[in-house]
């Protein structure tokens, strides 16, 4: 039920709004301020930072092929990721069409085949501009093409040999990780009557922007969450190896730079003067910095305050001792 204003509330809020002190503009704006909501029945699987991961993988991904299909489609090919996000199977069906082609990639882990394949999707017209350029045309489609078009034979031949020219490379962009193989196993007509996978399966789909000259497409890739958690299951697994050979390397850089010169400033208190009173400084004037002589100074060290000491001297030399860390590691982080 609505809240009721009485006369004395609307008769306060028509006085702020007068004076200015409320902006109904601005309390409407707010009101409309909408958010994302999460959902507690269907926790996301994968962490930020795995997608994250998968984000650099595809944008090197996305510039291996830009320069394999430049030259084979002889013409320039921007490809850039657009954006990777986690999903359930359906939201990714239900944006296929009848006509649209699917392709079907099987992923190789430690040489075993994972159950469930990958999947590719080029959008129609993407696919029908880059087959005419294979075939020496400038790429030209039609733009009263019928979103139920139905590729031909030889469409589909055309769209195997290409998509696995695109397939036959994405293990590379894994190598830092763990070593993947994808190769292309066969194409889906109709992919709406073919359930891959379960419809409420988590999925992960890169969505990939595809810039030529005269037209902008769209290619997708659909990672089961299955495959993708062996995949990080094992580059988990790997990690210590890694650890260790990092730890090893990190020993031998730090023996290097031992030996090496920093320069550390000692900071004294701050204070402040005026122009006259700096003009006629002369040599044995005393500039008082309002702090007792037993106040720590800080030692700098690249921009950083790292440690607090104390004025002294050591062998007839000025020198500070340390009393004190206090560069912190969130510092450090920043």
């Amino acid at each position: 039920m609505a809240d009721v204003l009485s006369q004395a509330q609307i008769d306060a809020l028509l006085n702020a709004v007068r004076s200015g002190d409320k902006d109904l503009e601005q309390s409407s704006e707010n009101q409309e301020k909408k958010y994302q909501k999460y959902d507690f029945s269907s926790p996301r699987k994968f962490t930020k930072d795995r997608i994250k991961m998968l984000n650099g993988i595809f944008d090197n991904y996305s510039r291996v092929i830009g320069s394999r299909l430049n030259g084979r489609l002889r013409s320039t090919c921007e490809i850039t990721v657009e954006s990777i996000e986690e999903q359930r199977y359906y939201e990714f069906s239900n944006a296929l069409t009848e006509g649209d082609v699917l392709g079907l990639i099987d992923v190789g882990l430690k040489d075993q085949v994972q159950e469930t394949p990958a999947m590719l999707f080029i959008s129609t017209t993407t696919a029908l501009s880059m087959m005419d350029r294979m075939l020496g045309g400038e790429g030209t489609v039609d733009d009263e093409l019928d979103s139920d078009y139905s590729y031909t034979d030889l469409e589909l031949k055309l769209f195997e040999d290409l998509a696995q020219d695109i397939v036959k490379v994405m293990g590379r962009s894994w190598e830092n990780y763990v070593p993947i193989s994808f190769i292309y196993s066969r194409t889906e007509v109709n992919p709406t009557l073919n359930q891959v996978i379960g419809l409420d399966e988590t999925v992960v789909i890169v969505d990939l922007k595809m810039q030529f000259p005269n037209l902008s497409g769209r290619m997708s890739i659909c990672l089961p969450g299955e495959v993708l958690t062996n995949i990080f299951a094992e580059i988990s697994r790997e990690n210590p190896i890694r650890k260790v050979a990092a730890e090893d390397k990190s020993e031998e850089i730090f023996d290097k730079l031992r030996d090496s010169k920093l320069e550390i400033i000692a900071e004294l208190p701050s204070t402040q003067l005026s122009l006259s009173d700096i003009y006629h400084l002369n040599v044995g004037d005393v500039i008082d910095l309002g702090q007792p002589k037993e106040t720590p100074v800080f030692l700098e060290i690249g921009g950083y305050h790292w440690f607090t000491g104390k004025m002294g001297t050591h062998k007839k030399n000025m020198a500070v001792k340390i009393d004190e860390v206090c560069y912190q590691l969130e510092q450090r982080s920043e």
